[in-house]
């Protein structure tokens, strides 16, 4: 219906053309054979131009659904550009720069030297950490030993002090035995002097009644004598074997003092040693650190390039001080390269990983083959340094871009002169 209208309405068009044209003088007509044909050309004139006129129309009628019908197909944007890594170098301590050995937008080599900076400070406390650490290990090596020289010492001092105590009860043990013999033999000399006592007395009777002799009497006498002295002797004796009694015991006590000290003591200065051992092996792990610290300051003199790129914002030269983290030049990695297109929300409908795509490069004039491989985790406005906050004011809606990651395939040509930042324009095949 609606062709049948644009067909009406063209040869309306037609026949109002026709009408305008000015008319021409009239002519004589011919007659006879000639006058025929061009009659019959007059009037199909206007026919011929009628029929270009719809097939126009039907050809631009069906490209526009062909093409509607194609553009289904495809999802596509030119707010996107060439993406890739770019890593921005800064030393890790402050020196001297003392050499530089790349220039702008030099290819460089992943490991590649590209600017050193003076080592004469690092090399000398990198030779102090080597001598402190050498100290540290002299001083391990002479404490070391000493453990076990004590853990000796306190088990012979332990032995000592227990044979002490075994001997010192055992003198004691016998001086109460000797008491014990010199009390009996007390008790035998006080028997002997009082039948000494008695001889005597009866010797003195019988001498009164002339029945014994003088020299009787006397060897009574110096009998009785004898056995008191010896019973005196005794005695003294006795006290004497009491006094040692209470020495030994003493002595026991004393011993069995000490032989509590040492074991009390021994572990105490075994732990004690143990503990400065402790610490000595301490100091030589810290050394140690500080020397692992002094070389790695001294290998961060030579700053070195951490992938393959280009070299760009140098920003260094030679007799430059730097600081730690100061940048002084960066490097493209454009061996790695991808492509963030930014869709409209409305356009990811029927995006997904996966899907091919068609990037073409603006500065190259040509296009490249990708595949989806990511979408964006939130939009690029919540992204932005000030991300907008609809609930805090008035609101506008505004179609949102959530930015879409596709990965170039590998092997085509003219990846190798792409670059970070070129503008592109990727048409998402989604169907």
């Amino acid at each position: 219906m609606k062709f049948n209208l644009e067909r009406n309405e063209m040869e309306a068009r037609i026949e109002e053309a026709d009408a305008g044209r000015p008319k021409l003088a009239p002519r004589i007509e011919m007659v006879g054979p000639v006058a025929a044909p061009q009659a019959e050309a007059k009037q199909r004139a206007p026919r011929s131009r009628r029929v270009i006129a719809l097939v126009a129309l039907a050809a631009v009628a069906v490209g526009g659904v062909v093409y509607g019908l194609d553009a289904r197909r495809f999802e596509e944007t030119d707010d996107a550009q060439v993406d890739g890594d770019i890593s921005t170098l800064a030393p890790r301590i402050a020196g001297t720069v003392k050499a530089v050995y790349v220039a702008e937008n030099q290819t460089v080599r992943k490991g590649q030297l590209l600017a050193e900076l003076d080592p004469a400070d690092m090399e000398a406390a990198a030779a102090e950490a080597r001598a402190a650490l050498a100290a540290a290990e002299a001083e391990l090596e002479a404490a070391d030993p000493t453990i076990s020289i004590t853990a000796t010492s306190n088990r012979a001092a332990v032995a000592t002090s227990a044979s002490d105590l075994a001997s010192a009860r055992a003198a004691a043990a016998e001086a109460r035995k000797t008491v014990a013999q010199i009390a009996a033999q007390l008790a035998q000399s006080e028997a002997n002097a009082r039948t000494a006592e008695l001889d005597r007395g009866r010797a003195r009777k019988l001498f009164a009644g002339q029945a014994v002799s003088q020299a009787e009497v006397d060897l009574r006498e110096n009998a009785a004598l004898a056995a008191a002295a010896n019973v005196e002797s005794i005695r003294q004796a006795l006290a004497a074997a009491r006094d040692r009694v209470g020495i030994q015991e003493a002595r026991v006590a004393t011993t069995e003092s000490r032989a509590a000290e040492v074991r009390s003591n021994a572990p105490r200065e075994l732990e004690s040693r143990r503990a400065g051992v402790a610490g000595r092996r301490a100091a030589v792990e810290l050394a140690r650190a500080r020397l692992t610290q002094a070389e790695l300051n001294l290998a961060y003199t030579k700053i070195s390039a951490p992938a393959d790129g280009i070299v760009g914002k140098k920003a260094v030269t030679v007799g430059d001080r730097v600081a730690a983290g100061q940048p002084i030049l960066a490097v493209s990695q454009t061996s790695d390269l991808w492509v963030t297109a930014n869709f409209r929300e409305t356009q990811l409908r029927r995006l997904g990983p996966g899907q091919p795509a068609d990037v073409y490069v603006d500065g190259l004039g040509t296009t490249l083959r990708a595949r989806v491989e990511s979408i964006g985790g939130a939009t690029g406005s919540r992204f932005s340094v000030l991300p907008p906050e609809n609930a805090s004011g008035n609101y506008v809606k505004v179609v949102q871009r959530v930015p879409v990651r596709l990965r170039l395939d590998a092997g085509q040509p003219g990846l190798e002169r792409l670059r970070p930042g070129m503008s592109v324009e990727p048409k998402v095949t989604v169907r």
